[in-house]
């Protein structure tokens, strides 16, 4: 595989023919009635790919980790998971529905649960978001599955993405530079990064968009060489998804494929000397950036409480030796304190605790 090109069901997509990803997510709200009608939606708007979300909220949170600030307000994070999870059954028939209309089936999984459950399925391809880049277990699970892994690389370091990446393996993968933030400024988005990924890493490398305008990101990318562009996709701006506030609608999700495609046909430059025409030069240069790889302004105070660390699931006493049903990997999201990265949740089973560690909070060197 050249590290411009990644090949889906025998498909292959570059910079010439970029894989367009609707991100569903859990905007459906595990109805299939909404769910169908989406994947219908996405479909005509020209969506390559349709990507839902794989939720069981134990696999992500501690349900202390309380009320979380969303696009659609403070919502208690873990009660919301819990609303949104749905049967493998549901997978199964939306899987069946895209594949019918010709689309691609992606899916994320957040746990080793969900992978188990989502690999019988035998899908085309994984998708890993940017919290789980660190989440080693994940990792390990999805690298053994011989499909294409597409690896969301928001607030993350490049040491952290050359560990996840180690940990693949020999796993197709495909970076999907990202700012976790909702919704991202257009100007964090650095797109000469991308070239500079392909060639430390050498893989291929598109965008996951958070930003609000449906062009100005996906279309600079896809000059820039982007394979892979993916964008939140909802039906409705108020139609109660976590992620619809910051998604697009089925209008400008056509409007970005349509303006995605046409830079295709193009010269980069061209498109490059189009875009600084019409939405200015000092905009364009500042979404462009400087090509180094760092956290972006918006996602900077997320770092290590979004990415997963260890926390303790219920209290553990001073003393008493730490097991494997005492620990999890999990997000903080900023309520809970991080601790240890994932990578150490193995070497603490055994090991006595130092002192109280609360159920919820992560568990440090200290603490054991």
């Amino acid at each position: 595989m050249k590290n411009d090109t990644i090949f889906i069901n025998n498909t292959e997509y570059s910079s010439r023919t970029v894989f367009i990803i609707a991100e569903l997510g859990t905007s459906h709200g595990a109805d299939p009635v909404k769910a169908r009608q989406m994947i219908h939606a996405a479909a005509e708007a020209g969506a390559d790919c349709v990507k839902f979300q794989m939720v069981y909220a134990r696999e992500i949170l501690h349900p202390n980790t309380g009320k979380v600030a969303l696009p659609g307000g403070n919502i208690d994070l873990y009660k919301r998971f819990e609303e949104l999870q749905a049967p493998l059954s549901f997978f199964r028939v939306m899987k069946e529905e895209a594949e019918a209309l010709g689309l691609v089936f992606l899916c994320t999984p957040f746990g080793l649960q969900s992978a188990g459950e989502l690999r019988a399925l035998s899908p085309a391809c994984v998708k890993i978001a940017s919290p789980e880049l660190n989440y080693t277990a994940l990792l390990e699970e999805v690298a053994g599955y011989g499909t294409p892994v597409f690896l969301s690389s928001g607030v993350s370091t490049l040491g952290d993405i050359e560990a996840a990446l180690g940990v693949l393996g020999n796993a197709q993968v495909c970076l999907l530079h990202c700012v976790t933030a909702y919704p991202a400024p257009e100007t964090d988005y650095n797109l000469r990064l991308l070239e500079n990924l392909r060639a430390v890493f050498g893989v291929p490398a598109g965008v996951s968009d958070h930003s609000l305008d449906p062009c100005l990101v996906p279309v600079l990318a896809t000059a820039l060489g982007a394979t892979v562009i993916e964008k939140h996709f909802c039906l409705s701006r108020d139609g109660g998804g976590l992620d619809d506030p910051v998604a697009l609608t089925p209008a400008d999700f056509a409007r970005m494929v349509e303006a995605v495609r046409q830079a295709e046909q193009r010269p980069p430059e061209e498109t490059l000397a189009e875009m600084r025409r019409s939405r200015g030069e000092e905009l364009v240069q500042r979404i462009l950036g400087d090509g180094v790889k760092r956290l972006a302004p918006s996602e900077a105070a997320n770092y290590q409480l979004t990415n997963r660390s260890v926390h303790a699931l219920r209290d553990i006493d001073a003393g008493e030796i730490i097991g494997h049903d005492m620990v999890a990997s999990l997000r903080s999201e900023k309520n809970l304190r991080p601790g240890l990265p994932p990578s150490w949740e193995k070497l603490m089973i055994g090991r006595r605790a130092a002192r109280c560690i609360p159920a919820g909070q992560g568990i440090r060197f200290e603490d054991i």
